[in-house]
């Protein structure tokens, strides 16, 4: 088990969106979060203490958590003082980047001699099988991107809390770094070996009640050519009984694909629905979810009013203007 509470190090991320997994963490584990961590030239700030390793440790911080989703998920030679610093004066680290801590010669020496753990939560810790595309009993439910980092996990967690709110049975179903260190659990996808991908999806979705809703978190996009082959295998090992689209209207390219552009909310009911159907042939679209963050409140619940009213579906911004409408299209199926 990963100690907490944390000190989130953001290295020398060059926006928020880099930040993307200390800012889940702050948002869904606030009590975990107690400061951050820049470098000089560090473009992300959550609002959080900046604190010091002195600092950190005088406050009770037990584990120092690279907060940073670079791409390409490497440990930058930057860090490395930092990150020296931090076994040495007795904190634990943790990461889930494919550059493993583990795998750092130096690190692993510091942590020896310290007596003090590295947690690489992107590693598969089951043997996963091969999808076999069987029905399994109880409900899930699926949030699908037109770019990645677009907010599938934070829908998935926010329908989550407001069904359980509701009284209804739901599990928050971690598929990515980021909700594995908020949750605890899960499946890091991304790492799983090819073909073992669906069949870990299936492993994390089993049998359950019949009115039992596993939210599976969503990764990647159907049309990121760089991360395509991680959604695909949530969509087939899934078997969604229903799917959610997530939008982030204001972006001008793919997130690291300047030379693409996003595709629109109906191109992505288009194509995922007859893929998604190839498992599950009852599998249908309930809602949409924008992230809205950019856009001032007046302009984002024009924008998803038109929303509505152009793909009849229910649309929110889950996380700013809660879930609800999603959560009672769920209800429905």
């Amino acid at each position: 088990m990963i100690e907490t509470p944390y000190l989130l190090f953001l290295g020398d991320a060059p926006d928020m969106l880099a930040a993307k997994v200390a800012i889940g963490i702050r948002d869904w584990r606030p009590e975990n979060a107690l400061g951050q961590l820049r470098l000089p030239g560090c473009g992300a700030d959550l609002g959080l203490p900046d604190m010091t390793l002195a600092e950190a440790k005088a406050a009770g911080v037990k584990t120092v958590v690279i907060g940073v989703a670079n791409r390409g998920g490497v440990i930058s030679q930057d860090w490395k003082k930092v990150l020296v610093a931090a076994l040495e004066e007795g904190f634990d680290l943790a990461a889930g980047l494919h550059n493993l801590l583990r795998d750092e010669a130096d690190l692993r020496a510091v942590a020896e001699a310290t007596g003090r753990t590295l947690h690489d939560v992107r590693v598969p810790s089951v043997k996963y099988p091969i999808a076999d595309g069987k029905k399994r009993t109880g409900k899930r439910c699926l949030a699908v991107g037109t770019d990645c980092s677009v907010g599938k996990m934070y829908t998935a967690m926010a329908m989550e809390r407001e069904m359980i709110a509701a009284g209804m049975k739901a599990t928050f179903r971690a598929t990515g770094q980021t909700g594995i260190l908020i949750t605890g659990d899960g499946v890091p996808l991304d790492a799983v070996i090819a073909d073992f991908m669906a069949g870990s999806v299936e492993w994390l979705t089993p049998d359950n009640d019949p009115d039992h809703w596993d939210l599976i978190e969503g990764q990647g996009s159907l049309f990121h050519v760089s991360f395509s082959g991680v959604t695909m295998a949530l969509i087939h090992g899934g078997q969604p009984d229903a799917l959610i689209l997530c939008h982030e209207p204001t972006r001008t390219h793919m997130r690291g694909l300047p030379d693409y552009t996003p595709p629109t909310l109906e191109a992505l009911r288009d194509m995922v629905l007859p893929i998604a159907r190839i498992a599950n042939p009852a599998c249908q679209i309930v809602g949409v979810s924008v992230n809205t963050q950019h856009m001032t409140e007046e302009s984002a619940r024009a924008y998803l009013a038109r929303v509505e009213a152009e793909m009849g579906l229910p649309a929110t911004d889950p996380y700013r203007f809660g879930a609800a409408p999603l959560v009672a299209a769920l209800a429905a199926v």
